[in-house]
């Protein structure tokens, strides 16, 4: 599948035309000052679409922000995308969101295509068969001036879910436990394409957290294979342009050849898995809820215990939390809340634990409103926020305090992510659910 897209696509050697460039706030400012010093314009605007995310604060859009790096940066990309004419969806716009949300959510992101952003997690769009990674800023701007990207084709990996998994094992179960089988470098220079019962069995919601957290495990990109899932999730959006049965006809033929060969394959027995949850400061630190902190191996984990905390040999469902986040480019579409919900309704959040619940985008936070979601969160007592990364990471208001430990559906948990000091623990939306509701990491198939 990879290779299929690649080919379509390179111009020469090491030249790969890029369909769609998603743009946000912070890797872009440098991009267009980039263009403004040289004189040149952006060259395909139909092909270019930008939001704010990361540096958005999620309350109420009435109240001023007031983070002045914050603000700069969200002033400076409304700046230029008007200077340069590139459609944007900012604060108070009906479709703004997290650029991993709202590409598909609207039908930009589409099977075949290449997909690049300024932001390591664009392998989300690779769900729908689409080669989506990550460039830097210096790339920002080449593709802003080019439309191409300079690009050398990496290595094939086919990574094989066999089985299903259990009740309360959902996608962010899958990843993790993949992750902590193969280690955060078990996909360095590879292009990985998810495939077996698993994975076919999975929502979209569910099949984007596994291609976003593709690059935790060092892959350059993730792909799963355009099927009827895929093309029902399209139907009707408004990207999708022409007759439909012809774009399906076209995306078909992008799935792997029966006798594709890969570089390297992979295995992992969904049927195996237990909810995961984190316990260190990378993914692949990662071991069942029904599990026990490890030994510590090495001085690498060593610091990871001692940042977080933990001692050898606790229980998980004995580790205490102070905040919940459920949210991100990871886990924050309707499926997930719906999830979540699942879990909360009726229920109370534990005394002294703080709850937040932020939709991916505004249209999700419509939907979920108009289905009660946000009233059964409330209900609970979570904090019911505006669309933005928030506290998946500590660039904006939302950030956790120091030493305090948080369940969160984020994708990565490093030293200060969420916040100076700020402990982290990786896991699903039904996972933080029962763990805001006891106050401690829970197995969720104990609710």
């Amino acid at each position: 599948m990879a290779d299929k897209i690649w080919d379509e696509h390179a111009i020469g050697d090491d030249l790969l035309y890029i369909d769609l460039h998603l743009v946000h706030e912070v890797s872009s400012p440098q991009a267009f000052e980039g263009l403004r010093a040289a004189g040149r314009r952006v060259r395909r605007v139909d092909r270019t679409i930008a939001t704010a995310d990361h540096n958005v604060p999620t309350w109420d859009l009435s109240r001023p922000n007031d983070d002045p790096v914050s603000q700069a940066q969200l002033d400076a990309l409304e700046r230029n995308v008007a200077e340069f004419g590139v459609p944007y969806y900012g604060l108070g716009h009906a479709r703004q969101g997290i650029v991993h949300v709202i590409g598909p959510e609207l039908g930009l992101t589409q099977p075949g295509m290449t997909i690049v952003c300024g932001d390591s997690h664009t392998s989300t769009h690779g769900a729908f068969g689409a080669l989506a990674f990550g460039i830097g800023t210096s790339e920002v701007e080449h593709v802003l001036a080019t439309q191409t990207l300079s690009q050398k084709r990496a290595k094939t990996m086919r990574v094989t879910f066999s089985g299903l998994p259990g009740r309360g094992v959902g996608a962010k179960d899958l990843i993790l436990g993949l992750i902590a089988q193969e280690s955060t470098a078990g996909a360095t220079g590879y292009f990985v394409e998810y495939a077996g019962e698993a994975i076919r069995a999975l929502s979209m919601d569910g099949r984007m957290t596994i291609s976003n957290m593709s690059i935790e495990w060092g892959a350059r990109a993730g792909l799963i294979a355009p099927d009827a899932t895929t093309f029902d999730y399209l139907e009707g959006r408004p990207g999708v342009q022409g007759d439909f049965a012809e774009c399906v006809e076209r995306w078909v033929g992008y799935a792997s050849d029966a006798d594709a060969r890969f570089d390297a394959e992979v295995a992992v027995d969904a049927s195996a898995l237990a909810p995961q949850v984190t316990w260190g400061t990378n993914p692949g630190q990662t071991v069942p809820i029904t599990g026990r902190v490890p030994d510590p191996r090495d001085d690498g984990e060593r610091r990871a215990l001692d940042y977080m905390g933990l001692e050898a040999g606790t229980p998980m469902e004995d580790v205490t939390i102070d905040c919940v986040f459920i949210g991100s480019c990871t886990n924050s579409r309707l499926a997930d809340l719906r999830a979540a919900a699942g879990i909360v309704r009726g229920e109370r959040v534990a005394a002294g634990v703080r709850a937040l619940v932020v939709p991916g985008s505004m249209a999700v936070k419509r939907a979920a409103e108009a289905e009660g979601l946000d009233r059964i969160f409330t209900d609970a007592g979570f904090e019911w926020r505006n669309a933005g990364c928030s506290m998946c990471l500590g660039m904006n208001p939302d950030v956790a305090g120091p030493r305090e430990r948080v369940a969160s559906t984020s994708n990565r948990n490093f030293e200060g992510r969420q916040g100076p000091g700020a402990r982290t623990h990786l896991m699903g939306p039904e996972m933080a659910a029962a763990a805001a509701l006891r106050g401690r990491l829970t197995d969720v198939r104990a609710l």
